[in-house]
């Protein structure tokens, strides 16, 4: 069993680093939040006492913060991570942040290390089903996928530093114009005296299918568990949506490909969240397209 340090034990952090403890590692983590470091003792947890203190002595040492400017701090700045690690450690980014700061950060941490963003939400981090795209070194990679493994269930090596961050960008990407769309697609159905369990009976048989129709159905009923049955409540919040249509678009201006499903997709969710809509699960935004 490896010993791990985590940084950053929130929504996403908290179930993942639980999962390890789970799986017989022992970890010591941080959080600047004292309740989400309260939560992690209590599942058994070695509480650090900062960033630093989580990262040393620590084989392997995970962060999941909230953007790349926590990240390069964490790692590179007066957080002192990439210092205090030892130097056969091996480091992992579970973060959603730009492609350029995940390969600054990997250039600078004198260790190896590895982008690796998850999909599969909060249920994924609670039932370790979670998804994860990594960038980085294949050694490292290989040394690290055991401990992947006991927080997801589809672990893809995507090629050298910031592969991971740039296929997390372009699934987000669908999976926002994916969303909308079927949201689209309900609002007519609804406009058209269709009954939702209808247009859902035909679609997820038929070319309509999408995970976004059959795991995260927009509307209460044809899918128990999705967040519509919950009166939205997340899930993947529609802010967390925003900001990694933002990253897609940075990618896509600064790579020069024209994404313009992307970008409306971008302009929708932007609404949304100015509406109110930020905490609110990100298959809310049928509430934005039912008002017009």
């Amino acid at each position: 069993m490896a010993r791990i340090g985590f940084v950053g034990l929130g929504n996403m952090g908290g179930p993942m680093a639980r999962n390890l403890l789970k799986a017989g590692h022992a970890v010591a983590g941080y959080d600047l939040v004292p309740a989400a470091l309260e939560g992690f003792a209590a599942a058994g947890g070695q509480r650090a006492g900062s960033a630093a203190e989580a990262a040393s002595g620590a084989e392997i040492v995970i962060t999941m913060l909230p953007a790349g400017r926590h990240v390069r701090e964490a790692w590179l700045g007066a957080g002192g991570m990439a210092a205090a690690c030892m130097p056969e450690a091996v480091l992992i980014d579970c973060s959603t942040i730009d492609v350029a700061t995940a390969r600054e950060v990997a250039a600078g941490a004198g260790r190896p290390m590895l982008d690796a963003p998850v999909s599969g939400g909060t249920m994924g981090a609670e039932a370790a089903t979670l998804t994860f795209m990594v960038g980085g070194p294949a050694p490292a990679y290989a040394t690290a996928l055991p401990i992947l493994q006991a927080m997801g269930r589809t672990i893809v090596h995507c090629g050298d530093a910031g592969a991971g961050q740039a296929a997390k960008v372009c699934n987000n990407m669908m999976l926002a114009a994916n969303m909308i769309v079927t949201a689209e697609a309900f609002v007519l159905a609804e406009k058209l005296g269709l009954t939702h369990q209808a247009l859902f009976d035909v679609a997820s048989k038929s070319s309509g299918q999408s995970w976004a129709l059959t795991s995260y159905c927009p509307v209460p009923g044809p899918v128990p568990n999705s967040p519509a049955n919950r009166d939205y409540r997340p899930g993947f919040a529609a802010a967390l949506m925003l900001k990694d249509l933002g990253l897609s678009q940075e990618a896509a201006a600064t790579a020069g490909a024209a994404t313009p499903l992307g970008a409306q997709a971008l302009a929708l969710y932007q609404r949304f969240v100015e509406a109110g809509g930020g905490e609110v699960d990100f298959s809310g935004i049928i509430r934005l397209l039912r008002e017009g």
